[in-house]
């Protein structure tokens, strides 16, 4: 069921520019980060819809290069290896920067920071949008808030958070899921329990490192809250990023909408839909005791409603094998159940 948008009262059709400063280093803006399956397309386009902010697609390079410093000195600094490095990855094409762009700031940014040569590919990416801010949209991301605030100490960070049943529903069906909970190395014996625990992993991983954050830069937002109520959470996340009310990113959808039983919600661009996913009438009474059983903790922690009185010892015991059997690393604070 769509939902009709009540427009704030701060909604404006003139867009302002904000005070924050444009300079090469207020790029990445924002890092949009959450467990897969969780609704992050449909911020993104939110986002990306506003006048003075891009969205790129999923980069996945970024703190990866940096960690095992792939084209970089010890240090962390820019060598002339890491533009060949960037091309052979498969994302880096999403950008749709030209080569010739990309080698010469290799150049010009040869032993500086890596974090100045990725600023100024973001400025690239904001010039060519006609946007003074860009951000990024990198689901796994939510692992590396760390690494991303420490190189980029201005960034902001979105973590959106969805009912992990729900999510479960989506990953169970998703063909991707090998890349995802998928994964993990129980995932062919119960891929139920497997992605509960990656989706807890995931969830506290960036609660954990959101914590550690000026409350400026981290903003937890509920996917349900957001298809709720998408214009009082887009003014909310406006606040956030420090940018003003724009009343197009309610629109974002428009002549793009496409109809069609085997499009997704995500090829069909559809507007900020609830119920696409409901774990109420849509998930096996089983499966739905495995996951309970491995996650139920962390759903009450976040405020959702548990499905079921508790775990029977069996299925305790077996999330228990489940959760020490996990690979995922690092693992988060109070891990154990």
């Amino acid at each position: 069921m769509t939902i009709p948008f009540e427009v704030p009262a701060e909604n404006t059709t003139d867009v302002a520019v904000p005070s924050r400063s444009t300079q090469v280093g207020s790029n990445p803006y924002v890092f949009v980060v959450g467990s897969p399956r969780s609704g992050t397309t449909l911020l993104k386009r939110l986002l990306d819809a506003h006048p003075l902010l891009a969205v790129t697609r999923e980069t996945h390079w970024i703190p990866r290069f940096f960690e095992r410093r792939v084209g970089l000195t010890a240090d962390g600094r820019v060598t002339p290896a890491l533009v060949e490095r960037l091309f052979e990855h498969r994302r880096f094409s999403h950008l749709k920067l030209e080569p010739r762009q990309v080698e010469e700031a290799a150049i010009a940014f040869e032993d500086r920071p890596y974090s100045e040569f990725v600023s100024y590919l973001f400025e690239l990416l904001a010039k060519r949008a006609g946007k003074p801010f860009v951000g990024d949209k990198t689901p796994p991301y939510v692992r590396k808030i760390d690494v991303l605030s420490n190189l980029w100490p201005q960034a902001r960070f979105v973590h959106l958070v969805r009912d992990g049943r729900d999510v479960c529903l989506s990953m169970l069906k998703w063909r991707m899921a090998h890349r995802a909970a998928g994964r993990r190395k129980t995932w062919q014996e119960d891929p139920v329990s497997t992605t509960a625990l990656w989706w807890e992993w995931l969830v506290r991983l960036g609660r954990e490192a959101g914590a550690r954050l000026p409350l400026s830069h981290y903003f937890e937002l509920r996917y349900e809250d957001l298809v709720a109520n998408p214009a009082q959470q887009c003014l909310q996340l406006c606040r956030f990023l420090d940018l003003p009310y724009a009343h197009q990113m309610l629109e974002y959808h428009k002549g793009k909408t496409r109809t069609g039983s085997d499009l997704s919600a995500n090829g069909a661009w559809l507007p900020p839909t609830p119920g696409l996913r409901d774990w109420r009438s849509q998930m096996p009474a089983e499966d739905l005791r495995r996951f309970e059983a491995v996650a139920g903790r962390l759903l009450g922690e976040l405020g959702y409603e548990r499905g079921l009185n508790g775990a029977s010892s069996e299925a305790a015991r077996r999330a228990d094998r489940m959760r020490r059997q996990f690979d995922g690393k690092p693992l988060p604070r109070n891990w154990e159940p």
